[in-house]
């Protein structure tokens, strides 16, 4: 996403007047306010997978089917991210990034409420729909903000909040849902968006849209076929961690013979995976941008392959766990900078189906992994379901690849 705001906003946005004095100073209680959101998004994201069998019990469904909660969630993601994207762009920012978080805790709140698998659901659903959103509108309005320069780190910046989400707010939210039941984490959640809410309201300044944009120059970027092959690439090779990360918890304690309590550990070890990837995707992205795409494609879907293998062996398996998220990190940030690279004028709605296009990878992912174990075969078949999504996604990147050298044509690139 960093890659993808920072080139967009220097382009259009007509705050882009980062003068030095108070407002330059204020820089960096506007990020930390932006990034609040950024790890509160994160924790209700990943969070239900740490719950899922506590979610279970509590709306008296099975595991798979509690699974579909966390389907629901990436669904709205999918329908929030492109309409606002098409909609929203001429709306204030400051009072979009306040509506966005009042939904998104509206969603919590729901979600902390529910008694029924179907009421669930539906709250998941609308707490995600500002996920998108929020990440596109707070990168532009830090881009906005920074000096020449230092934009990018200023995206980076909100970018943390999400992967210090995974680090440290679902590990924490998981051990207080389990000790203090899993509707207290979900309240935590809501609160943290009330916090940003504030945050914003007091210290993020009064930012217009971009008045410049339309949904149609927006849509021009679906004419060209290496958007599509990108976003494919996403929701399918990115799939295959998803498969595994929405039932990793109930498979280290039916195979592994782990209790409950090791899921923090074993969340917490995806979230150092994914700091740790997203540091070594710009390094390999540095060297050959489809290099690392390979690398991250592949590299997941062997350790998917791994951890089917190997996930009786308890403890044993938590190394895998964090190579997964490794290279699921590098795969990402490099369809990243590949979007931006291919989608041309249409910035706004490549960062949004960015998102959606992952959150279709949550979706579908969970959604297959749930499918296998209802059907009986048993805990290893996520991970045989997450090496075969690495698989396709990675012969997506392929296709792009041989398409591009035959052609010579990825879009044109912003300046």
């Amino acid at each position: 996403m960093t890659a993808t705001d920072t080139p967009s906003a220097a382009r259009v946005d007509p705050t882009d007047t980062a003068e030095k004095g108070p407002r330059q100073q204020r820089l960096g209680v506007v990020l930390l306010a932006l990034a609040m959101g950024g790890f509160a998004i994160g924790t209700t994201e990943f969070v239900s997978m740490g719950l899922l069998p506590q979610l279970a019990r509590g709306v008296d469904v099975s595991e798979p089917s509690a699974g579909h909660a966390i389907s629901s969630y990436a669904l709205g993601v999918v329908v929030g991210a492109p309409l606002i994207a098409f909609f929203g762009s001429h709306w204030p920012r400051r009072a979009t990034l306040i509506g966005l978080m009042a939904l998104f805790a509206v969603g919590n709140v729901a979600t902390a409420w529910v008694t029924s698998y179907e009421s669930l659901l539906v709250a998941r659903f609308v707490s995600g729909l500002p996920h998108g959103a929020y990440f596109g509108v707070a990168s532009l309005v830090a881009a906005g903000l920074a000096r020449p320069g230092r934009k990018a780190k200023a995206v980076a910046t909100i970018m943390l909040g999400l992967s210090v989400a995974n680090l440290v707010g679902v590990p924490a939210a998981t051990w207080l849902g389990q000790n203090l039941g899993w509707r207290a984490a979900f309240w935590v959640v809501a609160a943290l968006a009330l916090l940003t809410l504030l945050l914003v309201l007091a210290f993020v300044p009064s930012v217009p849209g971009d008045h410049t944009s339309s949904w149609r120059r927006e849509m021009r970027a679906f004419r060209n076929p290496q958007v599509l092959l990108t976003l494919a690439a996403g929701s399918l090779g990115f799939g295959g961690m998803f498969a595994v990360y929405t039932y990793v918890v109930p498979t280290i304690d039916k195979l592994g013979g782990l209790s409950e309590g090791a899921a923090p550990i074993f969340l917490f070890a995806f979230g150092l995976g994914m700091v740790a990837g997203t540091w070594l995707a710009g390094e390999l992205a540095s060297w050959s941008l489809f290099g690392s795409l390979f690398i991250g494609g592949g590299g997941q879907g062997l350790l998917l392959l791994a951890f089917a293998m190997l996930a009786h062996t308890g403890w044993w398996v938590l190394p895998i766990v964090f190579g997964i998220t490794v290279t699921g990190s590098v795969l990402v940030v490099g369809l990243q900078m590949r979007l931006m690279a291919v989608a041309g004028d249409a910035q706004t709605l490549g960062a949004a189906m960015n998102h959606a296009a992952l959150n279709v990878a949550n979706a579908l992912g969970a959604w297959l992994g749930g499918l296998v174990i209802a059907a009986g075969l048993g805990y290893r078949a996520p991970g045989i379901v997450g090496f075969g999504l690495a698989t396709v996604g990675l012969v997506t990147i392929l296709v792009s690849f041989l398409l591009e050298r035959r052609t010579g044509a990825v879009g044109h690139a912003p300046a």
